[in-house]
């Protein structure tokens, strides 16, 4: 499994300490430094049958910067995923990519059921 992770976030930070303390392997990767690409994105995006606006970090700084919340429903998923690969600030996180699944921001309850520990 993937871990995606902005380490300063403490959503992230605890969604660490929930896999290390069930002793669940995985990937770890800093989504500053290596941010999803669109094929990456592309790819989570349709197996996850998730909305796509759930894969933007809605809270956060440069969301709110770059004003998306009213620009986002006149863009294209094409556009807003290319929007998303700019950077990962914009991408909500932690993400966890599985074989079989795909969450993006972690709620525990939501976690549990997937990993099944």
């Amino acid at each position: 499994m993937l871990f995606i992770e902005y380490p300063k976030c403490s959503t992230c930070q605890k969604a660490k300490k929930w896999l290390d303390g069930k002793k669940i392997n995985y990937e770890d990767r800093h989504i500053a430094e290596k941010n999803p690409t669109e094929e990456e994105l592309t790819e989570w995006y349709r197996r996850s049958g998730l909305p796509l606006k759930k894969f933007f970090n809605t809270s956060g700084l440069k969301y709110k910067q770059l004003g998306l919340k009213d620009k986002l429903k006149n863009m294209s998923e094409e556009d807003q995923i290319k929007l998303l690969a700019t950077d990962g600030m914009l991408v909500k996180r932690p993400l966890m990519i599985a074989d079989d699944f795909i969450l993006t921001g972690f709620r525990e309850n939501e976690w549990q059921d997937k990993m099944g520990e």
